[in-house]
């Protein structure tokens, strides 16, 4: 098979970019902290579901002092569904260590961008590109998947070889463009034409030379070599109200995607199948809720949260504690209305908002 002629494939590319093709506000912005923050925002997250987000963090912090300076409850809140809260996590840790550690200047290199919380190579190398000129070639999903039809290669992208084969492509295909044009010509391109599902091949500028689509192949690139089982969770929420309608709630410490977000208390149990006298005989019923004090109003119709790794079933029993007296240190006792000032899991405000409660007669 003939070798790709990589410089072909990026001039190819390049000469198809338009920045009016797909506008973006941050597009084009050479201003090291709103291109970090638009790019941690759209890990993982859809432009169109991202960019509200982006406008309330410039709104509220318009600086990286500002959001290194703000309290962590205040920021969690802001980030609220949106999702995978770890980016939030860390994007508070990196905004602080540039302000403790650089000054208020985010690094102005690749391998110094790396050194941030929540920086992985595709974010630095993209940070590197459009705010300091830096000649470094992107690589995520929309590249990984472009390449591999354009060159018709099955190697696995998600091994180390792999993704170390195809930084190599990208780098060839980058040569000496400039790499704020390149980058944003290639993800553009992902998210335009050579998309996951609907690929415009047609209309393709590469189809010529594409060898997935002279091979027919377009559906069966980018491989995976590994196939990862999704977990499958079932999680209970007790929603405890008192004679005045306040709800009970707490900080969620355990190490995981909803660290530091406030919950309902929450039973994880084998099944999702579970009414009130199960629930209350399973080991993990708190100590401190006494369940002969508990009058049961209802539960609600299951709700499904999908994750990358995990599907997690979702009910909400509720009940009456109207003799609610002295709680465990941890727990807030709030009004409804109150709710609204704290991070919630988006699968809760799915619950506060939909308020599908089917009472059991």
């Amino acid at each position: 098979m003939d070798k790709v002629d990589w410089p072909l494939f990026g001039r190819k590319l390049t000469g198809w970019y338009r920045p009016d093709r797909r506008p973006m506000p941050w597009k084009g912005d050479r201003n090291p902290y709103r291109v970090w923050l638009s790019e941690i925002i759209l890990q993982q997250t859809r432009v169109a579901q991202g960019l509200p987000y982006f406008e309330r963090f410039v709104a509220a912090y318009p600086t990286v002092a500002d959001l290194a300076a703000a309290p962590d409850a205040e920021v969690m809140k802001h980030w609220e569904g949106l999702g995978y809260y770890s980016r939030a996590r860390n994007l508070l840790k990196a905004a602080r260590k540039v302000v403790e550690q650089y000054d208020g200047r985010f690094p102005a290199t690749y391998e110094g961008l790396l050194t941030l919380p929540g920086v992985g190579p595709y974010t630095a190398a993209a940070i590197a590109s459009f705010a300091f000129d830096r000649q470094v070639a992107v690589l995520d999903g929309n590249v990984f998947r472009i390449l591999a039809r354009y060159a018709g290669d099955p190697t696995p992208i998600d091994t180390g070889p792999g993704k170390k084969h195809f930084q190599s492509l990208v780098d060839a295909a980058l040569g000496d463009t400039p790499a704020a044009t390149f980058n944003q010509a290639i993800m553009d391109f992902g998210a335009l034409v050579c998309t996951p599902k609907a690929p415009q091949c047609p209309s393709c500028p590469l189809a010529d030379r594409c060898r997935a689509l002279a091979q027919d192949r377009v559906y069966e690139l980018p491989v995976k070599g590994k196939s990862g089982k999704r977990r499958e969770r079932f999680f209970h929420y007790l929603v405890l109200t008192d004679e005045a309608g306040r709800f009970l709630i707490h900080r969620r410490e355990e190490r995981d995607i909803w660290r530091q977000l406030y919950q309902f208390p929450l039973l994880e149990a084998p099944t999702l199948d579970l009414r009130p006298a199960a629930l209350m005989e399973l080991d993990e019923w708190p100590d401190w809720l006494p369940a002969a004090e508990l009058h049961y109003e209802g539960r609600s119709t299951p709700f499904l949260h999908q994750l990358t790794h995990q599907r997690i079933g979702v009910i909400f029993h509720r009940f009456r504690w109207s003799t609610m007296g002295q709680l465990p240190a941890h727990y807030l006792r709030i009004e409804r209305w109150e709710l609204e000032r704290y991070a919630l899991p988006r699968v809760i405000t799915r619950y506060l908002e939909e308020s599908r409660l089917t009472l059991d007669l």
